[in-house]
């Protein structure tokens, strides 16, 4: 893990050993402040939310059902991980999207890693890159290419009809 690798089993014994710390109160996911009001914005009208991580599902679930905004996994639609395929290739959005029964350019997909960004561009996705504290730098290229948003406040979606 100190390699971070994204690896499916990794992040299935993260998951496991996570359970015990959020069930007893040790742990609480950290959901920036922006995050809820605008999903609840964006579920009122009508759109699904869906998570897609290189943590479990099991570890999603646990990040989301103890956060520190409280129990918020009713505001999410499904959850996908790296069984669906490795987040650095298009094909994982395209299985996503077929799983959910969506087009691929229907779907925006949020990141901060830039090859994830990629990969979800050349599956027809539309991407928007997040810029938090913490997160990795960005080359010069990168910030020039991508959309950048730094709260999903930024993020101006159409109606779902």
């Amino acid at each position: 893990m100190s390699l971070d690798r994204k690896t499916t089993a990794l992040k299935q014994l993260q998951g496991h050993m996570w359970r015990a710390a959020y069930a007893t109160g040790h742990v609480k996911g950290e959901i920036f402040e922006d995050v809820v009001p605008a999903i609840r914005k964006w579920r009122e009208a009508g759109m699904k939310v869906y998570i897609y991580s290189s943590g479990s599902v099991e570890a999603q679930k646990l990040l989301f059902g103890y956060s520190t905004e409280g129990d918020i996994l009713e505001l999410f639609d499904g959850h996908f991980d790296t069984k669906i395929g490795p987040k650095v290739e298009s094909e994982s959005y395209r299985r996503i999207a077929a799983s959910i029964g969506c087009a691929t350019n229907n779907i925006l997909f949020l990141t901060d890693v830039p090859r994830e960004a990629n990969a979800a561009e050349e599956a027809d996705t539309h991407v928007a890159v997040v810029i938090r504290p913490g997160n990795a730098g960005l080359t010069d290229d990168e910030k020039s290419y991508y959309s950048l948003i730094s709260s999903f406040t930024e993020l101006f979606l159409p109606s779902s009809t």
